[in-house]
Order: structure tokens, then C-alpha cells, then sequence
């Protein structure tokens, strides 16, 4: 106890810089917030000071002239300052069980109001656009504040910032933890309105992506013919990007080439409108001609509605910027808050990887696989994976006949847990928390935010029944739903609920997903592919870890340009794809001016969430050299029950060591003196 109060009061040192950002803000002065402090270490004596020092300077950087008179605060502090640990901890409690009814709830409304928009309920209308957009949540905080539980909860329960945490952490209790967890609630006091605007502008990007698909069937090489069977309808970028992994043939490489010409339209914005979303009308991407009736037509491209999206997602954020004054950009929220890793740690892990010395060897090793000089495309060489070896058309065979409803996956779910060595009772309880979904777009899980609440799995499920894409994605969308239970179910303090940040649920979901094939049955008795698995990982690193530079670096931009137009931003975009190609990828491909690295949906519909791949690849090597050799379902609910501390003290607890590229890069090494 000695040791955790010392190192509380060291604490108070390292918030002094948050104190004076959020003064701005507040309508009490200095003078007020020293007396009110006195006031209450003279009543509850100098042991207190840290807690009443720091929860009287959180609440008074919150606290406008519509709360109250200085006054009016200084009795507020004295009235609900909590000395008692008993109560403090009956408040926290309560605090918990009130959160869980709200976040469970409006998180629900939320779900069922976006049915029409992410399932495939029929045609979108306007109406749905809206209803889809409106958040229940968004005035939470207003609400909180006004009715001034924000206030108690600030007063009572100490803010810690990501330094704090990392060098306090190592020492909390569960229940510190918690109480920590309590303090990160009110970081802002971000007006509705404005909350509702970044609601409008995520929805809408969403929409537009999950709405984006390409008629394969219609698509046209120069010789006019086509490629791929009439009813291919492949969405932006996922759908496109695996078809593109699913042609490692010998007879595929003419299909990547297209598919990649289509990218390239896309991210350029030269791609005709009239193309998308439409089987009336064929296009050759190449020469980037319409034909309708056998007859070349006049088209407009697409007015860089790709950026437009992107742009009001940073228009809407940025407005949060001067409500946030611990977290004052949205790059800082993504990372320091979201991700709590610090934005600059996350680019020098990535280009650390990147340039490591392997990347070179694993090329010239898959360029002699494949017999041929590297394409831009080959980011996505799929070639170390057990499938890579099986006809997709055999797997989508099996997986129709597995998988012919949604039903019928829903119902598969507890064997599927089974199969990976959980107990009956587990597998059971679990699935019993995940329903299935026929998705509109690529497929996405959605966790519950309530134990009385269900998580959703969405893929895309054909009239046929579910494809192999469909089936691939279902299992790493499950992968997720299991971290969502087990760490909304097994966790010791709701608050804690969840893992540090989604990266660690991608790790989950990575993790699953490379099991899809055992769970069809189908054995994999390659002796090397602990090797192979390990090159893979290593290439999907690579390939993402510079897409997530580009996404880093076009929002350092826009927050340098914030008055930029769509069609700047494009321009943009386009050069920092190519500028992070040009020094991390064309010494390897030997290919300059690419722009590939900006084709990922998630720039647009997800701002900054693409770091979280890689580091969930990471986090996901980890995670499978610590269960290897045991039982894997017994790690799983071991490891996830962890619950959201940060991620690097998560990490110790799970397998011992911090998050690191060394783990993957000393496997690389090995494998490549064993895989031909």
C-alpha cells in the first residue's frame, strides 16, 4: 500500500502539462481550484492529496459558467469528494451497472437501426441513410455533464495518461485498473451536435463503401473478352483484393492484371460512374472504355466521391479537436486514447519492419515460386497459405454444401469451437452470444456492449450458399465475436471490458481465420508449414504496415491543409501512396510510382484504423508461439480474459513479453532456410 501511494503522488507531477491545456476551457481560476483543494486536504488530511489535487483540477477543466458559479464548484467538491473507499467503491459500482445499461442500449439501437444499411434487405432509400446515421449516444456526454455525474465521477476517480499508465500499471491491482478505467469516461465534453455530425459522416463514408461493387462478368481485356463469370459482383477493396489472392494459378496472372487496372481507376477516380454497381454496361479497364449495346458510350468518371468521403471524416473529427483538450487531434485520440501506443512509436515499429533485410529475401523467394519478376499486386501473394495449393472452385463447392443458409452456419458455430478444443459447455455459451448475419458489404463483426446482448457476425452469403471468400471471412469475423464474449462475459469489472485497442481483436480474428481449412476437415501435413505460416505473416506485415503509413501520413496532411478539396486530397493521397512505394517498396519489386497502397477501403470508412492490422499480426505471432503446445482453447480464455488494461501490460500478462517485430523476423530468418 506504501509503494502504490508513492508512486500515485509521483503522479501528479506528470499530469501537470493535461491540467494546463484543459484550463482552457473551464470558467474556474487557479485561485478557486488552490482554496478548494486546501479546503478538502484540511478536512481529510494530507494521505488524500493526490486524489483530491487531481480529481478538483479534472473537474474544474470541464466546468463552464452554465454548471454553476466558482462558488457553486467549490461546493460541489466539498459536497461529493468520496473519502470512504467503501463507498467509493459502491459508487464505482453502481457507476458500472448504470454503464452497462447505457453503452448496452444505445450500442443495440444503434445495431438495429444500421440493419437496413449493412444487411442485404433490399434496396436503400434516403430514410435509411438517416436513421442509420442517428446516434442515441451522442448526448451522452452533455447529459452527464449537465446532470453532473461527469462531475463525480472526474472528482473521484483520477485520469491517467497513457505515460502515467505505463509507468504506474506495472503495480495496480485489478480494481485500480478498473477505477483507472473509470477516470478515462469523461475526456472530452464534445457537444452533441458535433457528435452527431461525425455519426453522419462515418455512416455516410460506410455506405458508400459498402455499397461499392464491380461487375466482374463486364469487365473486358483488349481482345474483348471476359475473364470472369457473369454473376462475379466483387466489392471495393476486399472482394476485389481476394479474387486477386485467389489466382495464384497458372492461368490467373491475366486476371490480377485486370483487377489491378481496376484499383488503379478507383484510386485515381478516373473510373467511369456508370460503371459501379451496374451489369447494363461493359468496361475495358485498360483503355478505361463503356460499351452499352456493342457500342461505345460517353461517361463521366467518378467526381472524386472516394475523397469527398475522407474528407468530411476529417471535417467531422477535427470539429471534436477543441472539445478534447487531453487528446486535442483525432490523430492523438486514434493512438494515444484508441490504440494507446503513441502514433509516432506505431510509424518507427512499421518502417523498423519494413526495412528490414528479410523483406528482400522473402521476394526473391516468391519470385521464384512464381516464376517471374514481381508485380506491384504480388503485396498480396498468397502462395504460403495451405489453400494456396486447393482449387477455390472445390472450396466454394464444399463450403455451399456446408453452409447453403446463414442458418446453417449459425447452427455450425458450437462444432467449429469444438473442433478448436473448447469444452461443450464453453462453446455453447459462447455461441449462444453470436448471431449471424447475410452482410451487404465484405462481412464485420459487431461486438455487444451487455451480457443480455447478442454480438453480430456478418459475411456475404450467396443465393447458392456461402462461397469460400464468404466462408474465409466468416471464421475470422468469428474469431472476433469470441474475443467479444469471452471479454465482455469473463472479465472481472465491466469497465474493463474488451481488449486495449482492435488490434488485439484483429489478432483473434487473424488467428481463427488461418484455422478455416482444418475446420472443413481438410489436413494440412505439410512439415514446413510452421515455416510457411511464418512467411506469410511476415508478407501480410509488409504489405499493411505501408498501407497504414500512407493512411498516417495523408492525415498529418490534411490536418496541415485543412481547407483542402477533394480533388487536392486525391492528388495527395496519390503521391504519398507512391512516395511510400517508391522507398520502402520499389527497391524490393523493382517497380516505381505505384499507387497501390491507397486502395484500402478502411482510409476512407475507417480513419486510422489500419494500424491495427499489423500490429494485430504482430500481436497474433505472439499469441501463437506462446499456445503452441497447449491447449489452444484454454489459452484463449485465458489470454482474452485480460480485459482492457494497456496494451503492453495486456501483453505480459498474455505471453510474457511486450508487443515486438523480433519475435517474426528471427522466424522468418529460420524459414528461409528451410522453404523452396
Amino acid at each position: 500500500m506504501k509503494k502504490t501511494i508513492t508512486l500515485f503522488f509521483v503522479a501528479i507531477i506528470i499530469t501537470s502539462s493535461f491540467i494546463s491545456n484543459a484550463q482552457t476551457m473551464s470558467s474556474i481560476s487557479q485561485i478557486t481550484i488552490k482554496n478548494t483543494i486546501q479546503s478538502l486536504v484540511d478536512k481529510y488530511g494530507e494521505k488524500n492529496k493526490f486524489r483530491i489535487s487531481k480529481g478538483v483540477q479534472q473537474s474544474a477543466a470541464f466546468w463552464t459558467s452554465k454548471d454553476g458559479s466558482p462558488k457553486d464548484f467549490e461546493t460541489f467538491c466539498k459536497d461529493n469528494f468520496i473519502n470512504d473507499a467503501s463507498e467509493l467503491d459502491l459508487v464505482f459500482q453502481k457507476v458500472s451497472t448504470n454503464l452497462e445499461i447505457l453503452m448496452g442500449n444505445y450500442n443495440k439501437i444503434s445495431v438495429d437501426l444500421k440493419l437496413p444499411l449493412h444487411l442485404d434487405m433490399g434496396r436503400l432509400l434516403p430514410i435509411d441513410d438517416i436513421f442509420g446515421a442517428y446516434d442515441a449516444s451522442a448526448h451522452f456526454n452533455d447529459d452527464m455533464f449537465n446532470n453532473k455525474v461527469a462531475f463525480i465521477t472526474l472528482l473521484n476517480f483520477p485520469f491517467y495518461s497513457l505515460k502515467e499508465k505505463t509507468e504506474l500499471g506495472k503495480s495496480w491491482t485489478r480494481q485500480q485498473w478498473a477505477y483507472a478505467r473509470i477516470g478515462d469516461l469523461f475526456t472530452s465534453r464534445v457537444p452533441a451536435e458535433v457528435l452527431l455530425k461525425v455519426a453522419d459522416a462515418s455512416t455516410s463514408a460506410e455506405t458508400y463503401i459498402s455499397d461499392y461493387n464491380i461487375m466482374m462478368g463486364f469487365l473486358l481485356d483488349n481482345k474483348g473478352k471476359s475473364l470472369f463469370s457473369k454473376d462475379m459482383k466483387l466489392i471495393t477493396h476486399w472482394g476485389l483484393r481476394d479474387e486477386l489472392k485467389s489466382n495464384y494459378t497458372k492461368t490467373g496472372f491475366e486476371k490480377q492484371q485486370m483487377i489491378y487496372e481496376v484499383m488503379k481507376h478507383i484510386i485515381y477516380q478516373d473510373i467511369p460512374s456508370n460503371v459501379i454497381n451496374n451489369d447494363k454496361v461493359q468496361w475495358n479497364p485498360y483503355t478505361n472504355k463503356v460499351i452499352e449495346n456493342n457500342k461505345e458510350i460517353a461517361v463521366k468518371p467518378e467526381p472524386d466521391t472516394r475523397y469527398l468521403q475522407l474528407l468530411n471524416n476529417f471535417k467531422a473529427l477535427k470539429a471534436v479537436d477543441a472539445f478534447s483538450p487531453q487528446y486535442p487531434t483525432f490523430i492523438q485520440r486514434a493512438f494515444d486514447q484508441g490504440m494507446e501506443i503513441p502514433q509516432e512509436d506505431v510509424e518507427k515499429l512499421f518502417i523498423e519492419f519494413i526495412s528490414t533485410p528479410q523483406v528482400k529475401q522473402v521476394a526473391t523467394l516468391i519470385s521464384k515460386r512464381l516464376g517471374r519478376k514481381l508485380q506491384p499486386f504480388d503485396i498480396w501473394y498468397d502462395g504460403f497459405k495451405a489453400r494456396s495449393t486447393i482449387n477455390e472452385d472445390e472450396l466454394t463447392a464444399k463450403t455451399k454444401a456446408k453452409y447453403p443458409t446463414r442458418e446453417a452456419f449459425e447452427n455450425d458455430l458450437p462444432n467449429i469451437l469444438l473442433k478448436l478444443g473448447f469444452t461443450k459447455a464453453n462453446a455453447e455459451f459462447i455461441t449462444s452470444k453470436i448471431k449471424v448475419d447475410a452482410s451487404r458489404g465484405a462481412g464485420h463483426a459487431w461486438g455487444a456492449q451487455m451480457k443480455s446482448d447478442k454480438a453480430r457476425l456478418r459475411t456475404r452469403i450467396g443465393a447458392g450458399g456461402m462461397n469460400y471468400k464468404g466462408y474465409n471471412i466468416a471464421v475470422h469475423e468469428f474469431g472476433h465475436n469470441v474475443e467479444q464474449t469471452i471479454s465482455l462475459h469473463n472479465v472481472d469489472y465491466y469497465i474493463l471490458n474488451g481488449v486495449p485497442n482492435t488490434a488485439f481483436t484483429e489478432a483473434l480474428a487473424f488467428i481463427f481465420q488461418k484455422r478455416d481449412l482444418e475446420l472443413l476437415g481438410i489436413k494440412n501435413d505439410d512439415i514446413n508449414k510452421k515455416h510457411t505460416a511464418a512467411l506469410d505473416n511476415f508478407w501480410a506485415c509488409y504489405e499493411i504496415m505501408g498501407v497504414s503509413l500512407v493512411d498516417m501520413n495523408v492525415w498529418k496532411w490534411l490536418y496541415q491543409h485543412p481547407d483542402a478539396t477533394p480533388a487536392q486530397l486525391k492528388e495527395t493521397v496519390v503521391r504519398i501512396a507512391k512516395e511510400v512505394w517508391n522507398q520502402y517498396y520499389a527497391p524490393v519489386f523493382e517497380i516505381k510510382d505505384q499507387p497501390i497502397l491507397a486502395i484500402y477501403s478502411h482510409m476512407i470508412d475507417a480513419p486510422l484504423y489500419l494500424s491495427a492490422y499489423p500490429v494485430g499480426h504482430l500481436i497474433d505471432f505472439q499469441i501463437e508461439k506462446q499456445i503452441e503446445g497447449k491447449s489452444f482453447a484454454d489459452e484463449v480464455m485465458r489470454i482474452y480474459a485480460n480485459g482492457k488494461v494497456i496494451p503492453q501490460n495486456w501483453m505480459r500478462n498474455a505471453v510474457g513479453k511486450e508487443i515486438s517485430i523480433q519475435p517474426m523476423i528471427e522466424a522468418t530468418t529460420e524459414a528461409l532456410k528451410v522453404v523452396k
